[in-house]
């Protein structure tokens, strides 16, 4: 399920093969000096130049007996870095380069060397399963071993195919990714990856109680499911588990609240948040990282059908809270409430759901971040640091008391809706009443599927947060 087209191979030391001497390259300028020791062809040096003065990456193409691309990166910044890889990679689609060199890079610091390599691997990610005619051609990028390890190497191949495996889970057509067909997955990866899996179906559902689940799955044909992952290594650092909790909802019409004006194209994303929990446990189950982690994704359509939910049904949570249903295209909070509720018995260091939950985040951010919010003030900076860095980044919206009073109802404990007013606050302090431990909610609404291709993001499913939040638990390993 990777559908990268990109391998990465050491050469120059024992063990490894040696790159063919008549080979493409691919040259990286960071810096002017470069230009006069890499051999350039004089009549580009005075373009190279000029470039070096402007702030964006800018390509060359210079051809000879084979292929020599150039990429000139004024910026050092890992943003820029990873963009310019991703160009890298669209000129030698382009140019049907098949193999070559990447010379240029000892004048990188190995972070900034790897964020090269790792818009180069995002970028050549193709959800191509349902074309007659598949793009096949891989590209074989052969590095110096002096500059990178195969440890370091194999860290970024596992991660960028649990990347592609998020992407894939969620551009699957609703037809071919139901409740039941994800739970199936998540047993193929655990197997695959080292992690235990375990599959709750409608009747143990049932037995919990959660009313939340059940009821938004009432329209749909498919039985919900609640997929329960664990990752617990001998090794592991942590006694308590973080939990890693996924909306679920494997197809969105609204419900009764039907969606509108062309809003319900793309809602086979609507379970991008339980897609990300399962890349990021195999992410680290795959990179034997040493902590303990859970994964819970409820699953369930949200169709219309003649026992569906509607409007003004009250409905009892797995916690006993009962709730007013005021819009069923309010439901991804119903089902992560009963899942934020199972989070307990693990008695967690810390639970981080993940959810395209409200338009109001997307409204807010676009595709360029991410809504957060939660009890947890320190863990909510750390992971700002860190979106900072792998550019997934994080705005921080309010949990004002003020908020709390949008939710009353006059006939049961609760409404599911806030009204038009701070829309992913209300929707997060939902959520919050079904928490009793540190927890920071991710609204990735905006970000997890976007409608154009940009850098090293193909339209479609984008797999946030799921570098964010590995390089979150990479940075509690590091402080243990």
């Amino acid at each position: 399920m990777s559908n990268n087209y990109l391998h990465l191979d050491l050469v120059g030391h024992a063990g490894t093969e040696t790159a063919p001497p008549e080979m493409d390259s691919l040259i990286v300028l960071t810096e002017r000096t470069q230009v006069q020791r890499l051999g350039i062809p004089a009549v580009m040096l005075e373009r190279i130049e000029k470039a070096f003065s402007g702030d964006k990456t800018v390509t060359f193409n210079v051809f000879g007996s084979r292929h020599t691309l150039l990429i000139l990166v004024p910026d050092k910044g890992l943003e820029t870095l990873r963009l310019a890889g991703a160009s890298a990679y669209g000129l030698l689609r382009k140019h049907g380069v098949q193999a070559l060199r990447i010379k240029g890079l000892h004048v990188l610091e190995k972070k900034e060397r790897y964020a090269i390599l790792e818009g180069m691997i995002l970028n050549s990610y193709s959800f191509d399963k349902y074309k007659t005619e598949k793009d096949t051609d891989t590209v074989v990028a052969h590095l110096p071993a002096r500059l990178f390890s195969q440890a370091d190497l194999q860290e970024l191949k596992i991660l960028t195919e649990a990347i592609s495996l998020t992407k894939t889970l969620v551009n699957e057509p609703p037809n071919s990714m139901n409740a039941v067909q994800f739970a199936d997955v998540v047993q193929t990866i655990g197997r695959q990856y080292g992690f235990d899996t375990e599959i709750l179906e409608k009747s143990e559902i049932e037995e919990l109680g959660m009313g939340g689940l059940l009821a938004v799955n009432r329209g749909s044909v498919i039985p919900p499911t609640l997929s329960v992952m664990r990752y617990r290594p001998a090794d592991a650092l942590n006694k308590k588990p973080i939990v890693l909790v996924g909306k679920g909802v494997m197809f969105d019409t609204g419900g009764y609240s039907v969606k509108v004006g062309g809003n319900m194209i793309s809602m086979k994303s609507d379970m991008a948040g339980g897609a990300a929990v399962l890349g990021l446990i195999a992410a680290i189950a795959g990179n034997e990282l040493p902590y303990y982690v859970v994964g819970l994704v409820p699953a369930t359509d949200n169709k219309i059908a003649a026992e569906a939910l509607v409007v003004d049904d009250i409905i009892r949570m797995m916690d006993g809270t009962t709730v007013e249903v005021q819009n069923t295209d309010a439901e991804g909070r119903l089902i992560l409430a009963d899942a934020l509720t199972y989070a307990k018995r693990f008695d967690p260091e810390l639970v981080i759901d993940m959810a395209t939950l409200t338009g109001a985040s997307a409204a807010i951010t676009g595709p360029y971040g991410i809504a957060v919010l939660g009890n947890d003030q320190q863990q909510i900076d750390v992971l700002k640091d860190i979106g900072e860095q792998v550019y997934e980044r994080l705005l921080q919206l309010p949990l004002w008391k003020e908020f709390r009073e949008l939710l009353k109802s006059g006939v049961a404990d609760r409404s599911n809706l806030g009204g038009p007013v701070g829309g992913v606050s209300t929707s997060a302090i939902f959520l919050e009443h079904f928490t009793d431990y540190p927890w920071i909610h991710l609204d990735i609404a905006g970000a997890a599927f976007v409608k154009e291709a940009k850098g090293y993001r193909q339209k479609g499913a984008t797999a946030v947060p799921v570098r964010l939040l590995y390089e979150f638990v990479k940075s509690r390993i590091k402080r243990r």
